[in-house]
């Protein structure tokens, strides 16, 4: 039930990190405030799909 999914800056676009997500027990997107290494500081970082092939 858990799948992958990259987490995506909202300031610059860049896909930054990975992570795993229970569909099951948070059905909604995940966003935190994550460090963004191309931007040089703390943003929100929301949650998008990793393609399979």
């Amino acid at each position: 039930m858990r799948d992958i999914i990259k987490m995506t800056c909202g300031k610059c676009g860049r896909a930054n990190y990975a992570t795993t997500k229970n569909k099951r027990t948070m059905t909604e997107k995940l966003e935190m405030k994550k460090f963004c290494p191309a931007c040089r500081g703390h943003h929100p970082h929301k949650e998008g799909k990793i393609s399979k092939g």
